[in-house]
């Protein structure tokens, strides 16, 4: 009896020290947030749950991924021109019928045509067991998408975004292992490293990075030698120094930032734009209840010098839970896991 007291009050203390000097540091709760408005922002009205942005540089066209994580409704991709918001349409009209949009990643091939890869939890978000797919779609006039097709592959775990690398090769962060039982639950509030990003090569699909605190945005460098993952329960990004051929990433370094990252997008200039949630508590008081406000955060990150900057804090309610910042031509947008609209800030 003494033996199993003793054990017992080991696992006690090794729990309350990595409360202490890990999960309260990540949550951001001890955090002294100062609100950052860039600019002038408006906000613009698509659909619930704004959850992943990406701009094609060539069009000006932003493509948005949404869906209504509260009520399971079929979520859609929608574009807009970056200089006329009017311009607002859904582009998703035959994507598959069990549409429940995540991440997504634009692909332009050498000769100028483009595909669209979107994360998409079939069976609804976040359900234990449920059948998760890459969609693959034609991007045609207007950013108008065409299903093309869908791919599922054993270490497909738990998608949360996707890196497209080829015409129907593409890389996901699985962010957890576990999603029920005693294990989620010590997964997810002691932030224990049991994610991963998985690698599809056109064929078949393999494990390709371990380790991660629940893996969630991913991106990619202009010249494709490194690939960058959030580490959302450890305050940073990974970077990987990425094999083209066989599409192996081997770990670099790890850049902290002063948020708990969510997607990353990358700017004409190389610098990562991550949207992410500084109090994560405040992030799970509002996906409990919509009436809870959370902050939202855009950070910018020099992923060669690890310098960040603040780019915009608010935690006024104007939008919550910020999960995607992306920039183009000093204009930013920022969507958000919960909100139906995203903020449109020029001047930047």
């Amino acid at each position: 009896m003494r033996n199993i007291l003793i054990i017992l009050g080991l696992v006690i203390l090794a729990a309350v020290v990595r409360m202490a000097f890990v999960i309260i540091p990540a949550s951001g709760m001890m955090a002294d947030l100062t609100p950052v408005t860039p600019g002038q922002c408006e906000a613009l009205t698509i659909a619930p749950g704004t959850e992943d942005v990406t701009i094609d540089p060539n069009s000006d066209l932003v493509f948005v991924s949404t869906d209504d994580r509260r009520t399971g409704e079929r979520g859609g991709i929608y574009a807009f021109n970056l200089n006329d918001p009017d311009t607002l349409h859904e582009v998703s009209g035959d994507a598959p019928a069990d549409f429940h949009p995540h991440g997504l990643s634009l692909w332009t091939a050498p000769d100028g045509s483009q595909r669209l890869f979107v994360v998409n939890h079939r069976a609804g978000f976040d359900s234990a067991g449920g059948t998760h797919a890459v969609e693959i779609f034609d991007v045609g006039e207007n950013g108008m998408l065409s299903h093309a097709e869908s791919i599922s592959h054993e270490a497909l775990l738990s998608p949360n975004d996707v890196l497209a690398v080829g015409p129907r090769s593409f890389y996901a962060t699985n962010d957890r292992a576990y999603h029920t039982g005693m294990m989620a639950n010590l997964e997810a509030y002691f932030g224990l490293p049991l994610s991963s990003v998985s690698y599809f090569n056109g064929s078949r699909g393999d494990m390709v990075a371990h380790g991660i605190a629940y893996a969630n945005g991913i991106n990619i460098s202009a010249d494709g030698s490194e690939v960058y993952v959030s580490e959302l329960l450890a305050r940073r990004i990974r970077v990987y120094d990425r094999d083209a051929a066989s599409g192996a990433l081997t770990a670099n370094r790890a850049l902290p930032v002063p948020t708990a990252p969510d997607n990353i997008e990358v700017d004409e200039r190389g610098d990562l734009w991550i949207g992410g949630h500084p109090r994560v508590f405040d992030f799970v008081a509002h996906a409990a209840d919509a009436s809870a406000t959370a902050p939202a955060h855009a950070v910018r990150l020099n992923p060669q010098t690890g310098e960040t900057e603040t780019a915009l804090l608010l935690m006024d309610g104007t939008l919550n839970a910020s999960s995607v910042a992306a920039m183009r031509d000093g204009v930013l947008i920022v969507g958000a896991v919960f909100d139906d609209h995203v903020l449109v800030c020029r001047g930047t």
